[in-house]
């Protein structure tokens, strides 16, 4: 946990965040990053991030209550974009052009 919030957050998560917000003109908060959050998430005691090798074991047990265990407990989803598909619909033709030997 510490190495992913020394490293992965900082290096590869947050900045991609950051650039995505930028160049769309978003303004976008980070709260469980907000320091009285972030010194509260660590202090807490292991069985309570982690359970049954499920993490933020804590933070889940408080959404069930008001929130969909649907929305809980769906699949990661990442930062991808569908460029396979713009690249064989809408952008073809422009791919096609610009990567053209004339």
């Amino acid at each position: 946990m510490l190495m992913d919030t020394l490293n992965f957050m900082v290096d590869d998560v947050l900045v991609k965040v950051d650039r995505a917000s930028m160049a769309s003109s978003l303004e976008i908060r980070t709260p469980f990053l907000y320091p009285v959050v972030f010194v509260s998430a660590w202090q807490l005691p292991l069985d309570m991030r982690v359970r049954n090798s499920e993490g933020k074991w804590a933070l889940r047990q408080s959404l069930y209550r008001d929130v969909l265990r649907e929305l809980i407990e769906r699949p990661k989803m990442g930062f991808a974009i569908p460029l396979d598909d713009w690249l064989r619909g809408p952008l073809r033709e422009w791919a096609e052009d610009l990567l053209s030997v004339h």
